[in-house]
């Protein structure tokens, strides 16, 4: 039985060195988490999980939880990776949904509200940003990448990398990470027999900060760790009772 006073939600967000970021991104969150009919009755939960910043992000994120009681910042002792953060936070998170999304302002706070009604049908809600506002390379890279990937993983989303996802809690439960992984959840969460869908959303370009993805660490690594995936595909474990 769920308790009135445990969160109908968790936001993670893995922070490297978006501290100009900080502030509009909390704003937003707050303000679209504050409007769901949810958050009438139960409380939500934003945790940052800084990846080692060196740009004064990581007193900003303490700041900031200082300010507003919903968040929550850990601090991982160096960088690690993004399936590093998104792990630290989903296993220090406790709400019955999880809700990932970048620290980068690329997605839109509000399109959360699109995808929330989607979690009482699928497992897995998955953001699909149609016009990519990202540079040639960034945007090219991820087309083959996901072209590739789909070729191989059947899992029929056009955009896995979108950072804007909302997990059903068993889903997470279920997974076990290893470093890349966070590039194929729909797969991860498809082979484990849980249900995926994708929602357009929108996206915008980046206006500080910078990336931490190029063609290597994007194209060429999800490439290599597709290999393991598809292993994982078929060798997973699949088995029910029978009735007596």
């Amino acid at each position: 039985m769920t308790s009135s006073s445990s969160p109908w939600a968790s936001v993670i967000i893995p922070i490297k060195d978006e501290r100009e970021n900080l502030i509009p991104l909390l704003t937003g969150l707050i303000k679209v988490m504050d409007s769901h009919e949810a958050s009438r009755s139960r409380p939500y939960e934003i945790l940052f999980v800084d990846d080692g910043s060196s740009d004064g992000s990581s007193e900003e994120m303490d700041r900031l939880a200082a300010q507003h009681r919903q968040v929550q910042v850990f601090h991982l002792d160096r960088n690690y990776g993004k399936t590093c953060a998104l792990d630290a936070g989903f296993k220090q998170s406790s709400g019955d949904l999880i809700i990932e999304i970048d620290g980068d302002l690329q997605q839109d706070s509000e399109d959360i509200l699109k995808l929330l009604p989607l979690t009482a049908s699928y497992d897995l809600v998955c953001g699909w940003r149609q016009e990519r506002q990202d540079g040639f390379v960034k945007k090219i890279s991820s087309r083959i990448a996901n072209r590739v990937r789909n070729v191989f993983t059947h899992d029929g989303v056009h955009d896995t990398g979108c950072p804007l996802k909302i997990f059903r809690r068993p889903v997470l439960e279920r997974l076990y990470l290893f470093e890349g992984m966070h590039r194929f959840f729909p797969a991860l969460a498809l082979m484990h027999g849980f249900t995926v869908t994708e929602v357009p959303v929108r996206h915008y370009p980046r206006i500080h900060g910078v990336s931490k993805y190029g063609m290597g660490n994007r194209l060429f690594k999800s490439l290599y760790d597709l290999i393991a995936v598809r292993w994982m595909q078929n060798r997973v474990l699949r088995y029910g009772f029978r009735d007596k």
